[in-house]
């Protein structure tokens, strides 16, 4: 991120306006600074609604997309977390705020790694006490329950997201913790509904699937951008 982008996303949070449509106008102002009018996209996770954001916008710009636990269906859903989220963007208040507030603990940062992963041993430790460290800065708790509140506005895209498939039928990589009780499995299968040739793995990790399947992850990358890309 340059530096004028890094400020606009400062100044966005400071002002209240830090949502998934501003974080995509950083990140497409980085794209344009950078000179890239083409690429294949990697998505997870918060940088999913970001990818169909920008895609829907310049479908031509997208020639591929590997998506690790990055949601595009509501049947991915998993409860009782995304109960909590919707509660609290529905009715904001004390009541509903408190689970959210939870989220950002460092049990749940470590949770979010560990759970569903076959072997947590291969997980480094480093990777949730850094995010924790980043979460625990000054006010960087009002800015991810700002994001909280405006993920609805994700699920409002998917229709559109769905057509962007359809009509674009852009090859599509899907390698998912099959054990991620955020995004869940029936996340990564729903592609095949709008994109019958999209490629899918199931794999015995979480969300963030990388951390425990790296080498198996990268093959499957390097096989389907090879196809793809050809």
């Amino acid at each position: 991120m340059d530096q004028r982008a890094a400020s606009d996303a400062v100044h966005r949070a400071r002002s209240g306006k830090l949502t998934f449509e501003a974080l995509t106008e950083v990140t497409a102002g980085l794209l344009q600074h950078l000179g890239i009018d083409r690429y294949a996209m990697y998505v997870q996770d918060y940088g999913a609604p970001i990818g169909w954001r920008l895609a829907l916008q310049d479908p031509d710009r997208i020639t591929a997309i590997i998506t690790q636990n990055g949601n595009a269906y509501e049947e991915g859903f998993v409860k009782p977390f995304w109960d909590g989220v919707f509660a609290y963007a529905a009715a904001p208040g004390p009541e509903t705020e408190a689970p959210m507030r939870g989220a950002l603990t460092a049990e749940i940062t470590r949770w979010q790694y560990v759970n569903g992963v076959a072997d947590p041993s291969l997980v480094s430790p480093d990777n949730w006490v850094h995010d924790q460290a980043l979460l625990d800065r000054p006010g960087n708790d009002e800015i991810q329950l700002r994001l909280f509140r405006d993920y609805p506005t994700n699920v409002d895209l998917y229709p559109q997201v769905h057509q962007y498939f359809r009509d674009s039928q852009v090859p599509l990589l899907a390698v998912w913790g099959a054990g991620d009780e955020i995004f869940g499995p029936d996340g990564a299968t729903a592609f095949s509904q709008d994109l019958p040739h999209a490629e899918i793995h199931l794999l015995e990790s979480g969300h963030f699937a990388l951390e425990s399947h790296l080498d198996t992850i990268t093959e499957h990358i390097r096989t389907f951008l090879t196809g793809a890309l050809a």
